[in-house]
C-alpha cells in the first residue's frame, strides 16, 4: 500500500503525459461538456431550491483542487518540497481561490478578474500543460491539475449562463492592473532566489514543450512580447460581448 500511494502521488523520472493526445483532450471536453450542461438547464439551475448548495459545493471542489497541490508536496518528501521552488505565485493558482469566492459571494468584481485571467493567462496552461509532463493519468498530480484548471471556466460560465454575469471594461482594467502587481511580485521572486525560479514563466523556458518555447529567452524581448499576447487576450476575450452590445443596440 505504501508503494501504491508512493506511485500515485510521486512523480515519474520519465515523461509519462504527451501533448495532444487522449489523455490532453479529454479533460478539456469534460469540462466543456459539463458547462454545455449548465447552459442547457441554466433557468432549472437558477429556480433550484438548492442552486447555493451547488455553488457551495463548486466553491469547495476548486479550493480543494489548489491546496492539494501542496498538501501533496508536504506530505511526500522525496518531492523535494522547497518552499522557494513552490510559492504562490501562479495566475491559475489565484484564478482559482478567486473563483470560489467569486461563486460563494456571486461577486461581480470577483468575476472581473477571473474571466479575464483565465482567458489570458490560463488558457496557455490548456494548450500545453507542460507542469505535469513527468505525471500522467496514472498519478494524482494529473488529476488535480486538471480540476484546477477546468473548474475555473465551469465556475466562470456558471455565473454567465445561472447568474447573468458579463465582463465590462471597466473590470478588463482592474484584471489587467492587478495582473501586473502579481507580475511584478513574480519578477522580484526570480530576481531574489536567482537560478531555478521561474515563476510566471519570465525568466527562461521550461524544461519541457510549451507553447512559451516560441518566446525569446532574452528577459526584455520576453517580457514585452507576453504583455503584448496577454493584452492582445483580453481584447479577444471581451470582443464577443462587443459584438452582442452592438447587435442589441441596433
Amino acid at each position: 500500500m505504501k508503494e501504491f500511494f508512493n506511485y500515485f502521488f510521486g512523480k515519474g523520472e520519465t515523461e509519462e503525459f504527451a501533448n495532444f493526445s487522449l489523455a490532453h483532450f479529454l479533460p478539456i471536453l469534460i469540462a466543456v461538456g459539463v458547462i454545455l450542461l449548465i447552459w442547457r438547464f441554466k433557468d432549472k439551475i437558477q429556480a433550484c431550491k438548492h442552486e447555493k448548495a451547488f455553488r457551495y459545493t463548486l466553491a469547495f471542489m476548486l479550493i480543494i483542487s489548489e491546496m492539494s497541490y501542496y498538501w501533496r508536496l508536504v506530505g511526500i518528501p522525496s518531492l523535494d518540497p522547497n518552499p522557494v521552488d513552490h510559492l504562490p505565485i501562479t495566475v491559475c493558482g489565484w484564478a482559482v481561490v478567486f473563483c470560489s469566492f467569486m461563486v460563494i459571494g456571486k461577486s461581480q468584481s470577483l468575476f472581473d478578474i477571473v474571466y479575464f485571467w483565465l482567458f489570458a493567462g490560463s488558457v496557455f496552461a490548456l494548450i500545453t500543460p507542460t507542469v505535469i509532463s513527468f505525471t500522467g493519468p496514472t498519478r494524482f498530480r494529473y488529476y488535480q491539475f486538471w480540476l484546477e484548471h477546468t473548474l475555473g471556466y465551469v465556475s466562470v460560465f456558471y455565473m454567465v449562463f445561472v447568474h447573468k454575469m458579463r465582463p465590462t471594461v471597466k473590470g478588463a482594467f482592474k484584471a489587467y492592473g492587478l495582473l501586473g502587481v502579481l507580475t511584478a511580485v513574480a519578477f522580484a521572486a526570480n530576481r531574489i532566489i536567482g537560478p531555478g525560479a521561474n515563476y510566471l514563466f519570465m525568466a527562461r523556458p521550461e524544461d519541457t514543450p510549451s507553447i512559451l518555447d516560441i518566446l525569446p529567452p532574452n528577459f526584455a524581448l520576453r517580457f514585452a512580447v507576453m504583455m503584448a499576447a496577454v493584452t492582445t487576450l483580453f481584447v479577444l476575450a471581451y470582443l464577443p460581448w462587443y459584438f452582442m452590445d452592438k447587435k442589441k443596440s441596433k
